[in-house]
């Protein structure tokens, strides 16, 4: 049975879409049609937009109200999701494959935690400081909210990378156009009734689903005040040009291709250490942007650590996403797949040893799925260890002391995370501190709402989460 939706949201009401034209999603798991919804066009996205700008430039609309009074709308909304984690979940799980067991919390949970996190935070803050100045008198500093926001999020955490970025816009007193990826749909038609019986105004959230065009039009939209993006670094590039050009803020969460330095006096018990190690390497079946996927092992205990992730990805159950035993679901579409497959026979052809994986499983006739894999004897100039491959693929390259380990994870053009595995966790911090990334994990990697999340280099512009995620949607004013 397929869900069938017909109209978007927009301004705050369910709308007839512009066109006939329509998306279909597909289960990776079962390559069948789940549902379909209507393709917004330029003429929806305007009408979108349009709203987010009455809804913002209203005297007595969401911008002008006091910080209070939008907390308590965001938690209302907060509860609103709430009331629908395990649907939302179930829905995420079928269209782009993330384990069952994972999408109640990444999924569900989180982004809720995020909607209060920065209720509260946005509660505590004063609008207005005074400052001294250096002359006598003082200086009245005001925050105030960039306006209209397009957010453009990816299919893989569909709504806790929404929340990201509307949770810190709303809070600030932004509105917000979203446009969600084609791959992931259906739960945003639940998180849009979750909005419309919040208690944000109308047109302060409207959904836009569409491709690459409808993102692009969005982007260049002349009433749209800041981008907020995650996905490719290609795609990143491109936002940015344009934003440059129209002297637009834009933050923008990219690609990784980070690295797992183990050091010489890590564990390695899978008992003690595989359920951290498997959410640093493998979670979301390696579709993930700051996985560790790039492991870095001593020379003196190389073998140990080929055999330990060995051992680990041959452990994992692979099958149908909604199937609370699997471990690792689905590559989100078939593309996506045979792109997986592909990096794998690159290694292959590279020289590197393949110890485990490398196929399709064999149990299963349909679904796009790849066997958790592991190379070994990798050498980090190779294609494999410097393109981000978004699947469950690790490359396990070898260090002959602590500076070739920090030399080996800074070389790469991206700088998202990286984890430090030791027995010492001062030691592990000390590491973290040498490495040039935007975000590193000790003995594990688990990002945390209050502090900040993004990277250096091609991993991308600006933070989201915490306090400065706040920051990044609003506007600094100096009254002398």
């Amino acid at each position: 049975m397929t869900v069938e939706h017909r109209e978007l949201f927009i301004g705050g009401e369910w709308t007839a879409p512009a066109t006939t034209g329509r998306i279909t999603l597909t289960s990776p798991s079962t390559e069948e049609a789940v549902g379909s919804v209507p393709e917004a066009v330029e003429a929806d996205v305007d009408a979108a937009v349009a709203a987010a700008r009455r809804a913002f430039d209203d005297p007595q609309g969401w911008a002008s109200w006091d910080n209070a009074r939008r907390a308590a709308a965001l938690r209302s909304l907060a509860d609103e999701l709430e009331r629908r984690t395990d649907d939302i979940a179930r829905l995420v799980s079928l269209q782009n494959g993330m384990p069952i067991q994972l999408s109640p919390l990444l999924e569900g949970g989180f982004p809720v935690r995020i909607y209060r996190w920065y209720a509260d935070l946005v509660e505590r803050q004063a609008v207005e400081e005074e400052r001294p100045r250096a002359r006598g008198g003082a200086t009245l500093v005001r925050r105030e909210p960039v306006g209209v926001v397009g957010a453009i999020v990816p299919w893989n955490y569909p709504q806790g990378l929404a929340a990201f970025k509307l949770a810190p816009a709303l809070a600030a007193g932004c509105t917000v156009v979203l446009k969600p990826s084609p791959e992931t749909l259906l739960d945003t038609y639940l998180f849009a009734e979750a909005v419309a019986a919040s208690g944000l105004p109308a047109g302060v959230v409207s959904i836009v689903p569409g491709g690459r065009e409808t993102g692009a039009y969005l982007v260049a939209h002349p009433d749209v005040d800041k981008i907020a993006f995650t996905g490719s670094t290609a795609a990143g590039r491109s936002i940015a040009e344009t934003c440059g050009r129209l002297l637009r803020p834009v933050t923008l969460e990219l690609g990784g291709k980070s690295a797992a330095i183990v050091l010489d006096d890590a564990d390695l018990d899978l008992g003690r250490m595989g359920r951290d190690l498997f959410g640093a390497t493998f979670m979301n079946n390696g579709q993930t942007c700051h996985l560790s996927t790039r492991i870095l092992a001593p020379a003196s205990r190389y073998a140990e650590v080929v055999d330990t992730f060995a051992q680990l990805a041959s452990s994992l159950t692979v099958g149908d996403a909604l199937d609370p035993a699997t471990r690792i679901g689905p590559m989100v579409t078939a593309a996506h797949r045979d792109r997986v497959e592909g990096y794998i026979a690159k290694g292959r052809a590279e020289g590197a040893r393949l110890v485990t994986g490398g196929g399709r499983p064999g149990h299963l006739e349909r679904g796009w799925f790849v066997e958790p894999t592991v190379f070994a004897d990798v050498d980090n100039r190779s294609a494999i260890a410097q393109e981000e491959i978004f699947g469950p693929v690790l490359a396990v390259i070898p260090y002959t002391d602590e500076d070739d380990a920090v030399r080996l994870a800074d070389d790469s053009r991206y700088g998202l995370a990286g984890s430090v595995w030791t027995a010492d966790p001062e030691r592990g911090r000390a590491v973290a501190r040498r490495l040039r990334t935007g975000t590193v994990g000790v003995n594990g990697y688990t990002p945390d709402i209050a502090a900040p999340f993004g990277g250096v280099k091609d991993s991308g512009l600006g933070r989201e989460l915490g306090p400065e995620g706040l920051s990044a949607y609003q506007n600094l004013k100096s009254v002398y």
